[in-house]
This record gives structure tokens, C-alpha cells and sequence, in this order.
């Protein structure tokens, strides 16, 4: 019966190392999947070291990624304050760009809504890799100018991605 015995404990370390191979595996997978969502929600983050051209470039590349087409970023000086110009679906945007460190205020709403009727396009839009303020917000819906903030650059980052 000893060896019986013995056998019977092989088979039970056996299961044990096998149990700690799966679950170390289930560890590591675990942890890459970890490691790979941080890194997406940490890429947006690299938006707020471009400064104002660099930001503008981007966004209109995000667009692109999105389904926007004809995208075009205007000219520097001159713009009536209007970044990227775009069209989707049939509807073309005339959008203002604001890469801040703070919340982009009512003169961002007033420069998408010259831009707008300058460029003759159907809507006009604030876009930041921050938040707009209270005044801002206001402001917008008045002139009937879209706000696409941080959360909303985000989900286009994600978006591009899928």
C-alpha cells in the first residue's frame, strides 16, 4: 500500500504545479490586458503637450480616422478663427481647435461662429482637449455651435482605434 500511497502524492503535486501554471498564466494575460487599457486611456493625455498647429493636425487625422472626409487644416493667419474645415455623412464643419491647460472660454464660441458663416459650412464647432465654462456652454447653444470637449476627443481617440 506505501506506493500507493506515493503515487496518489505525485498525481496531487502534479495538480498543484498545474493549477499554478494556469493561474500564473491567467495572472500574466490578466495583467497585459491591465497594461494595454491604461496605456489607451493614457494616450489622450499626449494631446495636451502639442502645442496649438501640432493639435490642429492632429485632430484633423482623427477626423480622417473617423469617417470624416475632406478634411483640411486652414491656413494660419486669416482663418476667421477656423482650424479644420470637414465633411461627414453630407454635412460640412467648420471647426476651431483649442489645445488650453484650462477651460476654453466664450471667445472660442465666437471665433466657430464667424468661422462658420465665413466658410459658408452647416455647423460650427469648439474643439478642445479640455472643457468649456459655464459662459462658453451658454454661449454655444445660443449661436448653435457644437462643444466637443475633453470626454468628446476622447471617445474619437477610441474610435479610431476600433
Amino acid at each position: 500500500m506505501k506506493p500507493k500511497k506515493k503515487k496518489e502524492k505525485n498525481m496531487d503535486t502534479k495538480q498543484i504545479i498545474l493549477i499554478m501554471v494556469v493561474c500564473a498564466g491567467a495572472m500574466l494575460l490578466s495583467m497585459a490586458l491591465y497594461l494595454r487599457q491604461r496605456a489607451r486611456r493614457r494616450r489622450p493625455e499626449d494631446f495636451d503637450l502639442m502645442e496649438g498647429h501640432e493639435f490642429e493636425y492632429y485632430c484633423a487625422e482623427l477626423l480622417k480616422k473617423c469617417g470624416f472626409q475632406e478634411v483640411q487644416v486652414t491656413r494660419g493667419s486669416g482663418d476667421y478663427g477656423i482650424d479644420v474645415l470637414a465633411e461627414k455623412d453630407g454635412i460640412t464643419y467648420a471647426i476651431q481647435c483649442k489645445c488650453y491647460t484650462a477651460p476654453v472660454g466664450v471667445k472660442a464660441v465666437q471665433e466657430a461662429y464667424a468661422g462658420r458663416d465665413y466658410y459658408d459650412r452647416m455647423v460650427g464647432v469648439g474643439l478642445t482637449n479640455q472643457y468649456f465654462t459655464q459662459p462658453a456652454v451658454e454661449a454655444a447653444r445660443k449661436l448653435k455651435i457644437l462643444l466637443w470637449d475633453r470626454g468628446y476627443l476622447e471617445d474619437l481617440v477610441e474610435d479610431s482605434e476600433a
